[in-house]
C-alpha cells in the first residue's frame, strides 16, 4: 500500500486487509466533495502500486496542495477507500504528526472515490538514501520524538497503523516527520483474531509468529525498526520470507529466555528451531549493531526497550517519550540539509 506522497511499497511487503470497521463503535462522519474542485497536476504522480495510484493536485478555492489517492482493482472497493479514511480521520485529529485527513471526493463522472489528503512531502525512506553520511544522534532523537509523539496520540485514538516503516513516513518543508498510510490500520474495537499485516522486515515478532491478539505494541517494535534505520542507514533485520525474519531476529536479540515470554516456546517455530541454534543464540548482539559510538548507552536503552521480544515488556510509545534520552530536546535546531531537527519548542505543536 501507499498513501499521500509514498512511494510504492517495496517487494518485501506483506498486506492482507483486515475487516470492515465495526459498526459498535461511535460513527464518524467523512467529508464528502467532489473532484471537480481540484486541478491535477498529472506530470506529478507521488506513488504508485498494486493498490493504484497517488497523485498531486491542488484545491481550486484555497490553492492548497493535496495528495490523492485511486484504488485500482487490486486496491479494495469504496467501503476500502471509506475504511481507511475513518481511521486517517481519528488518527490525525489533533494530531501533527499524522498526515491530516481532506474527507473523500467522488468523480460525478464515474462516481469512484478517492481519499484526499494533506500533501505531506518526501517520504523518510528517500529523504535516507539520499542522505550523505550517518544521521547524528540528536537528529535521531528529535525524529524519534516526532514519531513516538504521533504514535502516542494515534493509540489514544485506539488507531494501530500496523504498517509502520520509513515508506510510509513524510518529510514536510517543515521538517516534521508524518505517519501515513491507514490502509492496514485497524481500530482497537475490532475484535481478533487479527491477521497478519504489515512489511516483512518491520513487522513485530508476535505478528510472524502468528499471535492472534496482539495490539499497539505492533507499532512500537516497527518504530523501533524504524530507529535503528536512521542510525545506521538499513533496516535491523532483514529476512526473505516469515521464517527467515524470525531467524533474523534471533541472531540479533537471541532467543527469549522461557520465564520471560513462555508463549514463544510454544510456537511452531520454537518448536522447529535446531537444538544448536537455542544453545548457540542466548545473547543480544543488537548493542554491537549500535555501538556507544553512534548511540548513547541512553539511546541504547530506547532502541533495546522498543525491540524486545516479549509485547507485554516492550516500551509503549508513551513510556518511551518519558525516558531520560529525551530530555535533551531543547537543544538548538539543526541545520536544514539534516533530515529532520528538533522542534525549537514544542508546545508550537501541541
Amino acid at each position: 500500500m501507499a498513501a499521500a506522497c509514498v512511494e510504492a511499497t517495496p517487494a518485501a511487503g506483506v498486506a492482507r486487509r483486515h475487516a470492515a470497521v465495526q459498526p459498535g463503535r461511535k460513527r464518524m462522519r467523512v467529508a464528502m466533495g467532489t473532484t471537480e474542485d481540484y486541478d491535477y497536476e498529472d506530470a506529478c504522480r507521488l506513488g504508485e502500486g498494486a493498490f493504484g495510484a497517488v497523485i498531486r493536485a491542488r484545491h481550486r478555492g484555497t490553492g492548497r496542495a493535496v495528495a490523492m489517492k485511486f484504488l485500482g482493482e487490486d486496491g479494495g472497493g469504496p467501503a476500502e477507500l471509506l475504511r481507511e479514511s475513518i481511521l486517517l480521520e481519528a488518527a490525525s485529529k489533533g494530531n501533527p504528526f499524522v498526515v491530516a485527513s481532506r474527507g473523500l471526493a467522488r468523480d460525478p463522472a464515474t462516481a469512484d472515490l478517492c481519499l484526499v489528503m494533506d500533501c505531506g512531502g518526501a517520504t523518510l525512506h528517500a529523504a535516507l538514501r539520499h542522505q550523505p553520511s550517518p544521521l547524528p544522534e540528536s537528529t535521531v532523537r528529535a525524529a524519534m520524538w516526532q514519531l513516538l509523539e504521533g504514535a502516542k496520540r494515534m493509540h489514544a485514538a485506539h488507531i494501530v497503523h500496523r504498517d509502520i516503516k520509513p515508506h510510509n513516513i513524510l518529510l514536510g518543508d517543515d521538517r516534521v516527520l508524518r505517519i501515513c498510510d491507514f490502509g492496514l490500520a485497524v481500530h482497537m474495537s475490532e475484535p481478533p483474531p487479527y491477521g497478519q499485516a504489515g512489511t516483512l522486515w518491520y513487522m513485530a515478532p508476535e505478528v510472524l509468529l502468528g499471535m492472534p491478539d496482539y495490539d499497539a505494541l505492533v507499532d512500537a517494535w516497527s518504530l523501533g525498526c524504524v530507529m535503528g534505520e536512521l542510525i545506521n542507514g538499513e533496516a535491523p533485520f532483514q529476512g526473505e520470507d516469515e521464517e527467515d525474519q524470525l531467524s533474523a531476529i534471533v541472531g540479533v536479540l537471541g532467543v527469549p529466555d522461557g520465564a520471560a515470554w513462555p508463549w514463544f516456546w510454544s510456537t511452531q517455530f520454537a518448536a522447529e528451531m535446531p537444538e544448536m541454534d537455542k544453545k548457540r543464540c542466548k545473547t543480544s548482539v543488537l548493542r554491537c549493531k549500535y555501538p556507544e559510538t553512534r548511540l548513547s548507552e541512553e539511546g541504547f536503552e530506547v532502541l533495546s526497550g522498543l525491540l524486545t521480544w516479549n509485547p507485554d515488556k516492550r516500551l509503549t510509545a508513551a513510556a518511551a517519550l518519558k525516558h531520560p534520552w529525551f530530555l535533551k530536546m531543547d537543544e538548538p535546531v539543526l541545520p536544514r540539509n539534516q533530515v529532520v531537527a528538533p522542534l525549537p519548542k514544542r508546545q508550537r505543536l501541541l
